[in-house]
């Protein structure tokens, strides 16, 4: 990997880390339950990743600087697996299987509809 692609991926890091950051400290939905900062934020990711893999790009900057720059930035795995652990930790163990689904049933969701509102525009 050249220099180039190394900064290239270095600018859209700072810019996804920028964005989590913002959300992390700005937004907090309650619908009856309480939805992590971190929850909102892999499902942004999980939306936009829908969407550049529906764009199909096959120009190497453009990948680095969304699927591994931005969006590997942005959305964090360690956080998530983090929050299961301190639910592990707390022993609130129906609350842990419940985030485990929430977050990857609904990432899953949201990828599909980023993919799908991109094929039927």
């Amino acid at each position: 990997m050249d220099f180039y692609s190394i900064a290239i991926i270095l600018f859209g890091s700072t810019f996804g880390l920028i964005v989590r950051i913002f959300i992390n400290n700005n937004f907090k939905i309650k619908i009856g339950f309480d939805i992590q900062s971190n929850t909102i934020v892999n499902f942004i990711a999980s939306f936009f990743l829908g969407i550049l893999v529906a764009l199909n790009f096959s120009d190497n900057e453009i990948l680095f600087l969304f699927y591994s720059g931005f969006l590997g930035c942005l959305s964090t795995f360690s956080s998530f697996i983090f929050q299961l652990f301190i639910l592990f930790k707390k022993r609130k163990f129906l609350k842990l299987i419940f985030h485990y689904i929430e977050v990857i049933f609904f990432s899953f969701i949201f990828f599909y509809l980023g993919f799908y509102f991109i094929k039927f525009l």
